[in-house]
C-alpha cells in the first residue's frame, strides 16, 4: 500500500518459513560465502504485505530458497501500521532487525536519512535497473544514493458498486461535488451512503488537496504550501461531504471499516488502492466480480490528482548476511516474481517489462491502474516526507469533528511542518 500511512489493523507477527521465534534477523543472521560461492545463512525479511496478500509473498519468499537450498528465509509478516517504528527500534538498537524489509515509499529517505539502510547502488539488488518505471525509482534514492528496489507501484481509485450504482439511477461520479449531488438518490434507492471517507488516515485527504489545486510542499524550493487556499478548501470539502451525509467516516481503523462497508454493500463508492482489489471481491456484495467497477478518483473544484504510491524493498546496513540479502531483493524484485503478484493480486509492476506480458497486459485492474499511475503526483521524497502526515491527520480530525474550522486546519498544519521543516519557508 503509498501509499501515505495506510493502517492495517494490527495483528500479532505471523512467522512463516522459520519456526523459531526467536530469530532476529539482522545482527543474528548466519553469514553468507561472500567469495563468489554458493550462498547460504538465514535472510530474515520483514513482509508489511496485508492479510489479502501475505500468503503470496510467503510463497514468493519460500521459492527464493529453492533456488538457494543454503539459504533458510525467516519470514515475518508485520501488520502496516506497526512497521515502521518496529524497524526504526530494531535497527536503532542494533538488535533484532530484518536483513529486509518491504518498506513503503515513503519511509525510503526517512530510514537512509537515520543511516539504517545499505546502499544498493553497484550489488546484485539492482538488477537491470533500466527496467524500472521511472516515476517508481524517484522514491528509491536519498542523497544520490540507492537504498531500494521498487517492488510494486500504486495509486488511488474509485471503488464502486455497479449495481447499486445502476440502481440509483446515476453515473460515477468525475468530481466529488457531483459525488455529493447524487448522494440522496443513492440513499433514496438503494439505501446505502454513497461514500466511505477515510477521516482516519492523511493518505486519503491528498485527493482533496491536490483536487484543489494545492499540495503539501514545494520541496525543491523549500515552500510550506498546505496552509494557502486550497489546504482550506480541502478540508473544508471533507466536512462538507460528512456534514451532508453524503459520506460516512471514523476516526479509528478506517482501513478494516470502509473495506468491511464495500463489501457489504452499506457503501456504493471508496476511495481505495489496488491493494485492496481480492479484499474487496471477497465480500457478498462482489460475489459477481464484475460488480466491482473502478475510475479515476473524482476531482476537485479546479483539478483531480491522486498520490503515488508503492512498496520497495530495502536491505538493512547492519545485515551480517548481505550477500543473500542482495539476492534475495533481486530475486523479490524480478520480472517473474512482479508477474506472479500482478497474476495472483493484481498489484502493479514496477518494471516496464512486464506489462508486455499478456496476462498483464489485459489484467482489467493493470489496465486501470496503470494510467493513473502514470498521471499520479508524486509525493516530496525527502526524509521527513512520512512525517507530513501526522500534522494533517490531527487537522482532519478535529475538523471532522467540529474542533477546528477548515481554516485553522490549514494554518496549524503550515504551523506544524515549518517546525519540523527548519528552513522551509
Amino acid at each position: 500500500m503509498r501509499r501515505g500511512i495506510r493502517g492495517i489493523t494490527a495483528t500479532a507477527l505471523v512467522a512463516g518459513l522459520a519456526l523459531a521465534a526467536t530469530a532476529c534477523g539482522g545482527g543474528d543472521s548466519g553469514g553468507s560465502n561472500n567469495s563468489g560461492g554458493e550462498l547460504s545463512g538465514t535472510v530474515t525479511f520483514w513482509d508489511t504485505s496485508n492479510d489479502a496478500e501475505k500468503a503470496t509473498y510467503r510463497k514468493l519468499a519460500e521459492g527464493f530458497q529453492k533456488e538457494h537450498p543454503k539459504v533458510h528465509v525467516q519470514y515475518v509478516n508485520v501488520p502496516f501500521g506497526d512497521a515502521n517504528a518496529k524497524f526504526k527500534n530494531a535497527a536503532g538498537g542494533n538488535s533484532g532487525a530484518p536483513d529486509v524489509i518491504r518498506t513503503e515509499v515513503a519511509w525510503v529517505a526517512d530510514f537512509a536519512n537515520l543511516g539504517y539502510l545499505a546502499p544498493l547502488d553497484g550489488t546484485p539488488a539492482l538488477d537491470k535497473s533500466d527496467d524500472y518505471l521511472p516515476q517508481a525509482v524517484g522514491s528509491t534514492k536519498f542523497k544520490g544514493k540507492t537504498y531500494a528496489a521498487p517492488q510494486v507501484i500504486d495509486t488511488l481509485g474509485l471503488f464502486y458498486n455497479k449495481k447499486l450504482l445502476k440502481e440509483a439511477g446515476v453515473e460515477v461520479p468525475k468530481t466529488f461535488a457531483e459525488l455529493a449531488a447524487s448522494a440522496k438518490k443513492i440513499k433514496a434507492k438503494t439505501g446505502a451512503t454513497a461514500l466511505y471517507l477515510r477521516g482516519d488516515d492523511p493518505y486519503w485527504f491528498l485527493p482533496y488537496l491536490y483536487g484543489e489545486g494545492g499540495n503539501m510542499v514545494d520541496a525543491r524550493d523549500k515552500i510550506v504550501e498546505i496552509d494557502d487556499g486550497a489546504g482550506v478548501k480541502a478540508f473544508k470539502a471533507i466536512k462538507d461531504l460528512v456534514d451532508s451525509k453524503a459520506a460516512v467516516t471514523d476516526a479509528t481503523d478506517g482501513q478494516e471499516n470502509q473495506l468491511k462497508a464495500l463489501k457489504d454493500g452499506t457503501v456504493a463508492m471508496a476511495v481505495d488502492g489496488p491493494w485492496d482489489i481480492e479484499g474487496a471481491r471477497a465480500g457478498k456484495a462482489f460475489k459477481n466480480k464484475e460488480n466491482l467497477g473502478v475510475a479515476p478518483v473524482p476531482g476537485g473544484s479546479s483539478a483531480q490528482g491522486s498520490p503515488q504510491g508503492g512498496w520497495n524493498l530495502s536491505v538493512y546496513a547492519g545485515s551480517k548476511n548481505l550477500q543473500a540479502s542482495y539476492a534475495f531483493v533481486k530475486y523479490m524484485s524480478s520480472a517473474k516474481v512482479q508477474q506472479e503478484t500482478t497474476d495472483k493480486l493484481s498489484l502493479l509492476p514496477t518494471r516496464k517489462s512486464v506489462y508486455d506480458v499478456p496476462a498483464v497486459k489485459n489484467n482489467e485492474m493493470v489496465k486501470f491502474f496503470k494510467p493513473a499511475v502514470d498521471g499520479a503526483v508524486q509525493r516530496p521524497w525527502i526524509a521527513e516526507g512520512n512525517s507530513l502526515f501526522e500534522p494533517i491527520k490531527v487537522q482532519m480530525n478535529k475538523v471532522l469533528t467540529g474542533a477546528a474550522t477548515p481554516e485553522q486546519a490549514a494554518k496549524a498544519t503550515g504551523d506544524a511542518y515549518r517546525k519540523l521543516l527548519k528552513d522551509y519557508k
